[in-house]
């Protein structure tokens, strides 16, 4: 496995944790080695301290073995070389031979974690130094492109190096527990799926924030926004996940047809949409917390949306006329990624408001983070005289499993690309024709500069505007608690 930019924060916050995971359960092949590539200056020796030092940093004290990291250790090398320059790429030929004994390996694993203007540079690098071998394997960060023309130029940079079986475009979300779950529930399940369509779901929510800033990224954010940083690929495929079709076998191919298929189902924006439904935000300034404008290395009179809210539809046989509502968010009061499924109410009332409660319509919550559980409401009689129907919660959580661990996501993407399974990554069809749905909406602020962009403070549940666009179906956004470690902390606004 080679690793572009092994001196980065991705590098020693996830993959070296996840190899690492990997490498104690018995989980790599027999001498699995990685080559660290950066343009800082190390040794193996010095490189290898400098992992074991991040490793004490980012594993849990259980998980750490003294003789174990020592000899994960001793697997890991480093090569100083500029990714940017194509002629340095021979020295990385020299030391896979070197470390092979004067072989030329094919079982290579490249891995990207880079900044993304070189996702184009450096496959077309391995191309002219004959590293894009017939096993080889590449894995790509995102975002893959910016727009939809960059990523058409992307898949065709791709396309002249690699077969489209060689090339792994990792979504971390994917990698979870919870996301492959909502396959499992859906389809292993005889009593939910005949429910999962337009006669019984009123509306879908699928919200993925955080209660932290951009934490020193403000040169990247600037370029990005959270459109570009969650909605087009994060949050698009917990909406995929939730809507497509059950494929007649599941493997890469099928399941990844179906994902496509959903999103070439999405409902084109209209101008009206762009303006009614969709609510951008920008967080302001607290008493305690800066506002993005005041963020470093962040223009002082920035566009850049850091909230984003939107109501999609989705033109099939199954959801036609059901919403599908999505947002994201910086500085909000909590972190939590989570889909949830409205069900309609019942066709007709018996029970009366008793008690201060009103029969509500069913509700399943699907988390993902930052504990991993599902969660399913429904009315039941409170004990006592009358009729009082109170909304009780039945729930799961990993965490009731016996401490049975669910995994790093890293290590379930990374053991995947080793195993060449491809089901977990996105494909090139799909990330273009997610793109063709989002690119209006950058065009349209690009050419509408005066397009609102509403501000929301620090700690806040963002723009009051968001909400209105919920208000039109009767609804609202259903709001963690600001404290949210089990189901029974979960409260609405």
């Amino acid at each position: 496995m080679i690793i572009f930019g092994a001196s980065g924060d991705l590098t020693k916050r996830k993959l070296m944790p996840a190899l690492y995971t990997l490498y104690k359960d018995g989980r790599l092949p027999d001498g699995f080695i990685v080559i660290g590539i950066g343009r800082t200056e190390y040794e193996d020796d010095t490189y290898r301290a400098y992992i074991r030092q991040e490793l004490e940093r980012f594993v849990a004290p259980e998980e750490q073995m003294e003789e174990t990291m020592a000899d994960f250790s001793k697997r890991l090398h480093y090569l100083t070389l500029n990714p940017a320059d194509a002629g340095e790429y021979g020295k990385l030929d020299a030391r896979l031979q070197e470390l092979t004994g004067g072989e030329e390996p094919d079982n290579l694993l490249f891995y990207l974690a880079t900044p993304p203007s070189l996702y184009g540079v450096i496959p077309l690098h391995l191309k002219a130094a004959h590293l894009n071998r017939p096993r080889t394997r590449i894995v790509v960060e995102k975002p893959f492109g910016y727009d939809l023309k960059s990523a058409r130029e992307l898949n065709h940079i791709y396309a002249s190096v690699f077969e489209e079986h060689q090339i792994y475009r990792i979504d971390h979300f994917l990698g979870k527990e919870t996301a492959q779950n909502i396959l499992a529930f859906r389809f292993a399940n005889g009593i939910f799926e005949p429910l999962w369509n337009r006669n019984y779901i009123d509306y879908v929510e699928s919200t993925a924030v955080e209660n932290l800033g951009i934490e020193q990224r403000g040169g990247f954010y600037e370029g990005t926004g959270a459109l570009r940083d969650m909605v087009q690929n994060h949050l698009i495929q917990l909406v995929a996940l939730t809507a497509l079709e059950p494929p007649a076998v599941f493997n890469a191919d099928n399941f990844r047809n179906e994902v496509v298929k959903v999103y070439e189902s999405l409902t084109p924006l209209t101008e009206e949409d762009l303006n009614e439904h969709i609510v951008r935000g920008q967080y302001t300034a607290s008493a305690t917390k800066n506002g993005y404008r005041e963020e470093k290395n962040v223009a002082p009179d920035s566009r850049t949306e850091t909230y984003i809210a939107m109501k999609i539809g989705i033109e099939n046989w199954r959801w036609n006329g059901v919403p599908f509502y999505i947002r994201t968010g910086k500085q909000m009061p909590t972190k939590v990624t989570e889909i949830v499924v409205h069900f309609r109410e019942t066709p007709h009332q018996m029970f009366r408001c008793e008690g201060g409660h009103c029969p509500r319509a069913n509700k399943l919550i699907l988390r993902l983070q930052p504990n991993e559980d599902i969660v399913l409401k429904f009315g039941m009689k409170a004990p006592g005289p009358g009729f009082d129907v109170k909304q009780v919660m039945m729930d799961f959580s990993y965490s009731d499993l016996g401490g049975l661990p669910t995994g790093d996501a890293y290590a379930r993407l990374i053991e995947d690309c080793i195993q060449g399974d491809q089901t977990l990554f996105t494909r090139s069809d799909a990330v273009e024709a997610s793109w063709r749905f989002f690119d209006p909406v950058l065009r349209y602020w690009k050419e509408h500069p005066e397009a609102p962009l509403y501000g929301y403070p620090v700690g806040t549940w963002g723009p009051l505007e968001s909400e209105a666009m919920m208000h039109e179906h009767g609804a609202d956004w259903t709001n963690p608690c600001k404290n949210l470690t089990n189901t029974d902390e979960y409260c609405e606004l």
